[in-house]
């Protein structure tokens, strides 16, 4: 057999291989880039719409770090003769009925309308800025002693306000959407609009601290995650997008304002 034949067959023998391989992958990395772009996830203090995308307010300079609102220093020493203290003197967190509470929201420089109005039903709300204190600074690095003192400043300030607790709250929305068999006509316009193409699910998931302001003593919790799914077509995207997202806070901030009076109401 010449050299040439024997080529032919060995390509001819190879090329069944190949192709089922090469379209696999390409599938393989197909259904990738259908996951990665259907999934969102955005602060409860930063949670706008706009043409399709997610963005950034423009006051919303990222997220308080939580080991700063509670006063834990990550740089000291610690023994363990100071954690066995810390158990043998274990101080309940209280929540008094009526007294003023520091109420603080994350990333946002007033808290949020329904979680502040959900909490004066037990007591009285005093609203305090949740913009990272590196922000405010403007300081390309943490400044290590800005974040130290920045949970005994926050207590002398709530103390200076009257307040006995505060109460600072983080918050995350989850999203997926899924395109609907009408998607590939949702350009057809009927009667000015048009076909509702797209499903969106989300959630919202809250966690919540409360520190004593006397002793710096603090507790956290998580109320219950909510779900919410929504159908829309391009002429609405950006609107059923906001109604979810205020849908959303409202349940999770009335269980989150239920769970504090119940755990930690006196």
């Amino acid at each position: 057999m010449s050299p040439s034949k024997l080529r032919l067959e060995f390509r001819l023998m190879k090329t069944p291989h190949q192709i089922p391989l090469r379209f696999t992958l390409a599938c393989l990395a197909a259904t990738g880039l259908v996951f990665l772009t259907g999934c969102e996830t955005r602060s409860i203090s930063n949670a706008g719409y706009r043409g399709g995308a997610y963005y950034g307010g423009s006051l919303y300079r990222g997220e308080l770090n939580e080991f700063d609102v509670l006063g834990v220093d990550r740089d000291q020493s610690i023994t363990d003769s100071d954690i066995a203290k810390a158990l043998d003197t274990p101080t309940r967190v209280k929540l008094r009925r009526g007294n003023s509470t520091l109420l603080i929201q994350s990333g946002a420089m007033i808290p949020d309308d329904p979680m502040a109005n959900e909490l004066r039903r037990f007591v009285s709300v005093v609203p305090f800025s949740g913009v990272p204190a590196d922000a405010r600074h403007g300081d390309a690095k943490p400044d290590q002693d800005v974040r130290a003192s920045y949970a005994k400043s926050l207590r002398l300030a709530a103390a200076k306000g009257g307040c006995e607790t505060i109460v600072c709250y983080w918050g995350v929305l989850e999203s997926a959407r899924k395109d609907l068999a009408s998607k590939p006509v949702s350009w057809v316009p009927i009667v000015g609009w048009s076909l509702p193409d797209e499903k969106q699910l989300m959630r919202i998931r809250l966690k919540v601290a409360v520190v004593d302001v006397r002793t710096g003593n603090w507790a956290v919790f998580s109320p219950e995650p909510f779900e919410d799914k929504a159908v829309s077509g391009a002429y609405n995207r950006g609107a059923s997008d906001q109604t979810q997202v205020e849908k959303l806070k409202q349940k999770a901030y009335e269980a989150a304002a239920k769970d504090l009076l119940r755990i930690y109401g006196s």
